[in-house]
C-alpha cells in the first residue's frame, strides 16, 4: 500500500469502511498484475493525500477479495467507484486522467 491515507479493503471490512463511512469514499478495484492499475496508483495515492478529511480513499485487490467486486459488477480493472451514503454515486473504468477523476470526486463532496 503506497500511502498511509489509503485504506486497504477486504470483503469483511467493506461495509464498515465504505458503506457506513461518514465521508464520501473512492474505492479503487485493482490487481497486482494490472498495468493500468499500476499506472493510476500514484494518482490515487496523491488524491488520498490531497483530500484528507474530505474523502476516504480505499483500494480492494480483486484477486484476494471477490465477493464485493462481484456485488458491484466490477468486470474490468481498474474500476473506481465513489460511494456516498452507502450507495454508488460515481463510476469510472480504466486509466482515467486525474482531471476527469477529480471532476467526478468534486460532484460528491
Amino acid at each position: 500500500m503506497a500511502s498511509a491515507n489509503i485504506k486497504e479493503l477486504t470483503d469483511a471490512n467493506f461495509e464498515a469502511e465504505v458503506l457506513k463511512s461518514d465521508l464520501p469514499t473512492l474505492v479503487d478495484f485493482w490487481a497486482v498484475w494490472c498495468g493500468p492499475c499500476k499506472q493510476i496508483a500514484p494518482m490515487v495515492d496523491a488524491l488520498a493525500t490531497d483530500y484528507v478529511g474530505k474523502l476516504k480513499v480505499a483500494k480492494m485487490d480483486v484477486d484476494h477479495h471477490q465477493i464485493v467486486p462481484q456485488q458491484y459488477r466490477v468486470a474490468s480493472i481498474p474500476t473506481l467507484l465513489i460511494f456516498k451514503g452507502g450507495k454508488v454515486v460515481g463510476q469510472l473504468v480504466g486509466a482515467v486522467p486525474r482531471a476527469k477523476l477529480e471532476a467526478e470526486i468534486q460532484k460528491h463532496l
